[in-house]
């Protein structure tokens, strides 16, 4: 029982450490802060790294408690910013997800965007038609213990960096996964994300 307590407490105190790592270094790969944070504190055992919502409630704690007059200005920026790509790709059924959408992400964090398009292959030319360039790769998420595959463009969008991961259009009435075993993501979609900005403003009026 000692050993189970000082591996729970290795495990919450690394989870703070990469919270703290995300937070002030501007990281925003959780394997890696997870690494970071062991190796810091002299963690070996793997059996000890924390879960990725475990390190994202101490982010949100640690932005509430040390930027808490800074972040929300921040997120709210990049949310606009998101509201504005989403509207230009209406076509392509967009929804916001990661941390934007949970209110976690740092100052100059990615944009992640799901699309469901009719043709995948038609966000590639409307990108090519508009002159934007773009990186590509390919990503997967799983739904009903299968793996859906997409291709994550990306691409600087007005000063933001935008990703774009592109699924088939059958994907979009499932509950996806970045992993089996995982949560699966929450994501929004232009009225959702548009409420969610006026919420805010209200909010910062009052």
């Amino acid at each position: 029982m000692g050993r189970n307590s000082s591996k729970g407490e290795m495990r919450a105190r690394i989870a703070a450490a990469a919270a703290r790592i995300m937070a002030e270094d501007g990281v925003d790969d959780f394997a890696l802060a997870k690494r970071k944070a062991a190796h810091q504190l002299g963690a070996d055992d793997t059996h000890a790294l924390p879960r990725n919502d475990e390190i994202e409630d101490e982010l949100r704690a640690y932005r509430a408690l040390y930027q808490a007059e800074d972040h929300p200005a921040q997120i709210a920026a990049l949310r606009r910013a998101a509201l504005e790509a989403m509207r230009a790709l209406d076509r392509f059924k967009p929804y916001l997800t990661g941390p934007v959408l949970k209110g976690i992400a740092g100052p100059h964090a990615a944009i992640d965007l799901q699309l469901f398009p009719e043709n995948p292959k038609d966000v590639e030319l409307f990108l090519l038609e508009r002159g934007i360039a773009y990186s590509t790769r390919e990503t997967r998420r799983f739904s009903g213990g299968r793996a859906h595959a997409a291709a994550v463009l990306t691409l600087d969008w007005q000063g933001a960096v935008l990703k774009l991961s592109v699924f088939d259009h059958r994907d979009e009435r499932l509950a996806l996964k970045t992993s089996l075993a995982g949560r699966v993501e929450d994501r929004a979609g232009i009225r959702e994300v548009s409420a969610l900005l006026s919420t805010e403003h209200g909010s910062a009026k009052a």
